[in-house]
């Protein structure tokens, strides 16, 4: 495999940045992940968009245009031949001094690393995720915004840390007025009486590329798409539930805090909503 950083392409095992990059002792950066599907970047644009506002909001400042970076996007892809998996780019504000100050940072690195990933089995696709909710909360807006995708997870990785611990392989995440945020690193949409219905981003989750397909989609095939809060009550309640995420792409989530959901089967709106979304992917993005 081979590894873009900063306009040329390293060995995998040669593929290195400095230890005194602020991303490394800080989290101080921004990253995307993006999927490719049949040769085809999915929605590249709006994922450099994405990245480009994460800059700006943490007052990074980007030496490289958008186009720039999408060509080395597509070229990682081509790089590594490949036509079909997951592409993680990302942005460091660069080496510096020990200290928290980023103006004595330069030199921003742009890592590009394009590979393969399966977040789940395949079974659970099939038959379905079971969660948990976790004590950790989402990250308040008035720390970090979690609109920045930031190098910084910490905050996912304790709740996914929790979950694990108690046997479950994903989670459910509050804000701090107990309304749903996220899962570790999916969205989370439920569906009650042929509504489907997912947190707005002000209740602390991310605007995901998938979520954001999806809720395109679910108006297309008819149903009617919320934006508004909702609690656990609202999913143990729910008549079906599933995730999106850029790795995960749509998977039913039928159980929650041992509360089957729904049938405790994929429900068939969800279940639609895939096979949509499925159609999409290698149509609606950038061919390498």
């Amino acid at each position: 495999m081979k590894v873009y950083i900063n306009g040329k392409f390293y060995d995998k095992d040669e593929a290195k940045v400095s230890v005194f990059d602020h991303g490394f002792l800080y989290g101080d950066g921004i990253f995307e992940g993006i999927r490719l599907y049949s040769g085809n970047v999915f929605r590249l644009p709006m994922h450099i968009d994405r990245l480009f506002k994460s800059a700006r909001a943490i007052c990074l400042d980007m030496p490289w245009s958008k186009q720039e970076v999408m060509d080395a996007v597509c070229a990682s892809c081509r790089e590594n031949k490949l036509t079909d998996g997951y592409i993680r780019l990302v942005v460091s504000r660069g080496k510096g001094a020990l200290g928290l100050s980023p103006l004595t940072c330069s030199d921003p690195q742009l890592v590009i690393i394009a590979d393969q990933i399966q977040l789940y089995p395949d079974e659970l696709y099939t038959n379905g995720l079971k969660a948990i909710t976790v004590p950790t909360r989402r990250n308040s807006h008035a720390a970090l915004p979690p609109m920045v995708k930031s190098l910084n997870y910490l905050n996912n990785i304790l709740a996914k840390i929790e979950a694990q611990n108690l046997g479950y392989s994903e989670c459910l995440l509050l804000n701090q007025e107990g309304n749903v945020a996220e899962c570790s690193g999916d969205n989370v949409f439920i569906v009650s009486e042929g509504v489907v219905y997912t947190p707005p981003t002000s209740a602390g989750n991310l605007s995901g590329m998938t979520r954001r397909a999806v809720m395109e989609l679910a108006e297309k095939e008819g149903f009617k798409m919320v934006e508004r809060d909702f609690t656990r009550y609202d999913v143990w309640t729910a008549d079906e539930c599933f995730l999106t995420g850029t790795a995960a792409k749509i998977i039913p989530l039928v159980e929650l805090d041992k509360r089957p959901i729904g049938t405790g089967k994929p429900g068939e709106i969800t279940k639609k909503l895939i096979a949509a979304f499925n159609k999409i992917v290698s149509v609606e993005g950038v061919k390498i």
